[in-house]
């Protein structure tokens, strides 16, 4: 903070500059350089409650997430309500929650399910600033299980209308949202009313997963390299390249020359993005972190929460998930069958190459960074390959060698204790 900034006054001082020489009547009637910028530079405080002033657009933009988090909702709860209205909507919710153990065979099924709890990993950029990341975990699994009652009820007063099975009209993947939906909303009273709160509802669902998923990788990077990023203004230079980054690379999903090639784009990008390659990763680490580094983990969450995790956590990262991540990424190779559009479209090869090295990418990013950390440490290759491998000093203490430290304090202060008594007596 300095007092160059047109919000300043002539009684702001900046505190922290350095040979800082000042009457103590001018201290008196000063204000900080911090204050100034907090009351005139973000709040833009006016002289009194009867100046009205205009609307302050950087606080508006960062309320914004209050409506896109809580509007779809409110459009959920009402498409909800809407649907269990309508006839045959009971045929379609019945369909939603008929079990089909069936489906368990399915290696492209496990294998979508078990992709799905990846994403969990950005919730932990999120808890760094709230602690209601465990009921956001909750919320996501009600959301879901409450949008499949609105989206067959719906789909079953479609078949309803049409007196076909609802097997007929119950769709997967985009197809659901932008042709079986739609088409079931153009049968209601008001169709254009229900569209637009449908679409308007999609459209604020992405902005809010990519409001997380931004998140999740700017913290990793601010994290990762502190120096860099962490000074006045390179978060927001960084956040701009990146998501004109993203940008760029969205643009191969909306290309055209006489028809729309971008969805095959878009698909190729669905399906290999976060496939088994991933699931294999998943298992590997889960399992090598689980065999030597489960306990670590709960000595650093102990450390900075100081609160020790249940059991049940460790057990699934020693054996529950590496255990399912492995038996999913088995199915999904054992009958792994080549990526279609809409069950007619064949990829080109090279496509199918783009998709594997998409599928890939993620992964071969961790071994790449190991091997590039063991050529370039000192020594010899043993001692790099045994220093890497080792734990770094600075990691939070075992509760073995908690309990040292507190028994050789203990035993020391006793002796000093001892120690000046005896000096005192004599």
């Amino acid at each position: 903070a300095s007092c160059d900034n047109m919000w300043n006054t002539d009684n702001c001082v900046n505190l922290a500059a350095k040979n800082l020489t000042i009457r103590w009547t001018t201290l008196i009637n000063s204000t900080s350089a911090a204050t100034e910028f907090w009351e005139r530079r973000v709040l833009a405080l006016s002289g009194g409650i009867e100046e009205v002033g205009k609307i302050n657009w950087e606080i508006l933009l960062c309320v914004v997430v209050y409506f896109t988090a809580t509007f779809p909702y409110v459009m959920l709860l009402v498409l909800l309500f809407r649907g269990l209205t309508l006839p045959g909507a009971l045929q379609g919710v019945v369909f939603y929650l008929y079990p089909e153990p069936s489906i368990f065979a399915d290696s492209q099924v496990t294998s979508v399910g078990a992709t799905h709890y990846i994403q969990g990993g950005s919730l932990f950029s999120i808890w760094s600033w709230t602690r209601d990341c465990f009921w956001l975990c909750l919320l996501n699994s009600g959301t879901s299980l409450v949008t499949g009652f609105a989206v067959f009820s719906v789909l079953g007063f479609m078949a309803h209308e049409q007196g076909v099975p609802i097997e007929e009209v119950a769709e997967s993947g985009p197809g659901l949202a932008f042709i079986a939906y739609p088409q079931a909303e153009a049968m209601m009273p008001f169709p254009q009313l229900w569209a637009v709160c449908f679409f308007i509802m999609i459209i604020l669902l992405g902005l809010d997963t990519h409001f997380v998923a931004v998140e999740a990788v700017v913290t990793s990077m601010m994290d990762l390299f502190p120096a860099v990023l962490r000074r006045a203004g390179r978060r927001e230079i960084f956040l701009l390249f990146f998501c004109l980054a993203c940008f760029m690379g969205q643009l191969f999903m909306v290309t055209e020359v006489r028809e729309q090639r971008g969805m095959y784009v878009f698909q190729l990008f669905d399906n290999y993005a976060c496939s088994g390659a991933c699931l294999l990763f998943l298992s590997v680490d889960g399992e090598s972190d689980g065999a030597t580094g489960a306990e670590r983990m709960f000595d650093a969450i102990e450390d900075i929460t100081n609160s020790r995790p249940n059991y049940i956590f460790m057990l699934c990262w020693k054996y529950l998930t590496p255990l399912v991540s492995m038996v999913s990424f088995v199915c999904s190779v054992v009958e792994y069958q080549p990526l279609t559009f809409n069950r007619w479209y064949v990829y080109p090869d090279w496509a199918y190459a783009l998709g594997w090295l998409l599928a890939l990418s993620s992964i071969l990013l961790v071994p790449g960074w190991a091997m590039g950390r063991l050529l370039a440490g000192k020594g010899s290759l043993k001692q790099r390959w045994l220093h890497l491998c080792n734990p770094d000093i600075n990691l939070p203490l075992s509760n073995k060698q908690r309990a040292g430290m507190k028994e050789t304090v203990s035993t020391t202060e006793i002796k000093d204790l001892v120690r000046m008594n005896v000096e005192e007596a004599l």
